[in-house]
């Protein structure tokens, strides 16, 4: 347990603070072109090498980390900021009208790969780095409003639910007073969980052209940039690829240690 939050704990806060250390430095600017220089091999001037353009790649590794947190982060923020409401209110309308079309909304988006539904909002609202946190916010939605209520349920039925309702305390109070605070621990670890998965998405989309457009960097489109250079110059594709696999499996430590952390009955196990 203390293993996987120490490593995914390090791996995610190397990224961050990649991304929050790009706003004040980087070792070359990411719009500035120098063909001269192009396709060089990881060197003294240029610890990862530099792009087909000759820009250096670790600066456009920096500021393409400050993007995907960025899209990620706020497309979690949506998710949780509408789902967690949702899977609340349909926990404590167990059974009535609202919990089923609430639920039924959840199976239909579910019915579609998230990946693909992201791909549909932003081809037809347009390529950007906005358009694709809405795309990513969107899909998040009923997937916090899935878990919520699922982890709610169980709580609408303790000794001191009852009393709560005794006392005169209405559905909303109780969900906000006693049911949240109970579940806020699956929470966090679902939006860690989210949180890899919104960068895979953005990488997805900037891969096919959906996602922010140049000359800002990132991710995704370095690897589509990258794939008809490989054999000349494999860190063209090896660097993103990586920065993307470290960050995600980062993430997913994380959530994995957390959860294990939080949870009351691992803990009693271990």
């Amino acid at each position: 347990m203390r293993l996987s939050l120490t490593l995914g704990a390090v791996l995610a806060g190397l990224a961050l603070l990649a991304a929050g250390f790009s706003y004040v430095w980087t070792p070359g600017d990411v719009t500035q072109i120098a063909v001269a220089q192009k396709l060089q091999p990881p060197s003294a001037a240029h610890w990862l090498g530099t792009d087909q353009l000759g820009r250096d790649m670790l600066a456009m590794v920096m500021v393409g980390a400050r993007l995907s947190i960025a899209v990620a982060l706020v497309a979690v923020g949506i998710g949780m900021g509408v789902g967690v409401p949702l899977g609340l209110w349909a926990a404590a309308r167990s059974g009535s009208w609202l919990d089923e079309a609430i639920m039924r909304g959840n199976d239909l988006v579910f019915a579609f790969p998230s990946l693909v539904i992201a791909i549909l909002i932003t081809a037809a609202l347009g390529p950007s780095a906005l358009n694709a946190i809405i795309a990513i916010g969107i899909f998040n939605i009923p997937v916090f409003a899935r878990v919520t209520r699922g982890a709610a349920l169980p709580i609408w039925t303790l000794d001191y639910i009852r009393a709560a309702r005794l006392a005169g305390k209405g559905p909303a109070r109780i969900s906000l007073q006693h049911v949240l605070p109970n579940i806020a621990n699956l929470l966090i670890v679902q939006a860690t969980i989210q949180f890899s998965l919104g960068i895979l998405a953005e990488a997805g989309l900037s891969y096919v052209g959906l996602g922010a457009q140049p000359p800002t960097p990132s991710w995704g489109r370095m690897l589509a940039e990258a794939q008809t250079m490989i054999s000349l110059a494999p860190h063209v594709a090896l660097v993103p690829g990586l920065a993307i696999l470290m960050t995600v499996l980062g993430l997913n430590l994380l959530g994995d240690g957390l959860r294990d952390a939080l949870d009351p009955r691992l803990r009693r196990r271990a």
